[in-house]
């Protein structure tokens, strides 16, 4: 047999036995590590097992191709297309094997984290991390094949440099959402004020955040205009305080007159959601006794605020009525003198 036969069943010989030992492989691995990760508790693990046993056969008949190849009897003048293509295809199973472990990661632990902001910001760092992984794969694989990576680096940085020039907003409105995520000054259905426009929070995105105006338009704001801006959070208000001025007319008995902050009071009391603070007889104005009065309401739900506000004002005008006193309204008395 002369030598270019004897290398050919070699070759053959050697893309049979790898190819066996690759399944060989991938079997007695599955069974082992089933048995490791049938102690944890976690689901994880299965899930790194599942997907590492899909790759070794894979890898391990691109691995027996490249082998047998090398071995055949013919010109070199394909190996470069040959391997390089083998071992791209390697590469590509790695980076995917990588990406989905990765990926798993992440979600298992944002699953773990009660805070729904720091969860949501977990699984937002999905595509980053993917980008990143497919972008050390395509570097090591072409330094791999033999290219001069020193021109590559230096077009990545010059790349990188106007890359960061042109993405500096999107790039900066990205950690914008980063800080609203971990610093939390609203959270999605609540109740804000920023800069005149009163809205409930629908959506924080990755560059702007969606408001929903009490009209009912949607409103869009950039995320560095929320973080640069002053909020107000009516959601984390667990009290709202409330102070009122009422005037009466000057003629008022003195009798009514001191009774009126116990009256005030008791319409307080007796008004679910308001709880009573002061009421004092504050100022001689120009054209009224004015009484000013403090109450607070236990809730954040403007609404059920509001009802409970109105229906005080109610019992007050009312009682007042029952009282015969007298609400005031500007007046002016002109007093002229007799020059007889």
């Amino acid at each position: 047999m002369n030598e270019f036969y004897k290398n050919l069943l070699t070759s053959a010989f050697v893309l049979i036995i790898g190819f066996i030992l690759s399944i060989v492989v991938s079997k007695t691995s599955e069974e082992l590590l089933r048995k490791i990760v049938k102690r944890t508790r976690t689901d994880s693990d299965d899930y790194i097992v599942n997907e590492l046993v899909k790759i070794i056969k894979p890898i391990g008949w691109a691995l027996t191709s490249i082998i047998s190849w090398k071995i055949l009897p013919i010109s070199r003048e394909a190996d470069p297309i040959i391997i390089g293509t083998a071992e791209l295809f390697c590469i590509v199973l790695l980076i995917r094997f990588c990406n989905k472990v990765v990926i798993r990661t992440l979600r298992s632990w944002s699953d773990r984290i009660e805070d729904q902001a720091v969860r949501t910001m977990l699984r937002s760092l999905g595509p980053m991390v993917r980008s990143l992984i497919w972008g050390i794969g395509i570097i090591f694989f072409l330094q791999n094949i033999g290219v001069q990576m020193a021109a590559i680096w230096a077009l990545l940085s010059a790349g990188g440099i106007g890359a960061g020039l042109a993405l500096k907003e999107p790039v900066q409105e990205f950690f914008e959402y980063i800080t609203i995520l971990l610093d939390k000054p609203f959270q999605n259905g609540q109740f804000i004020h920023i800069d005149n426009v009163w809205a409930t929070v629908e959506r924080v995105g990755v560059r702007s955040t969606r408001l929903r105006s009490l009209s009912g338009e949607i409103i869009v704001m950039s995320n560095s205009s929320l973080t640069n801006g002053v909020i107000s959070n009516y959601a984390e208000m667990e009290n709202r305080r409330i102070s009122h001025r009422i005037g009466i007319i000057y003629d008022t008995n003195i009798i009514k007159v001191k009774k009126i902050p116990s009256l005030i009071k008791s319409i307080i009391d007796s008004t679910n959601d308001a709880i009573f603070d002061r009421c004092h007889f504050v100022e001689f104005g120009p054209s009224s006794l004015d009484f000013e009065f403090v109450y607070f309401i236990p809730t954040n739900n403007y609404l059920r605020a509001m009802t409970a506000q109105q229906e005080i004002n109610i019992a007050i005008m009312e009682c007042f009525k029952r009282e015969n006193i007298e609400f005031a309204f500007p007046t002016q008395t002109i007093h002229l003198a007799n020059s007889n």
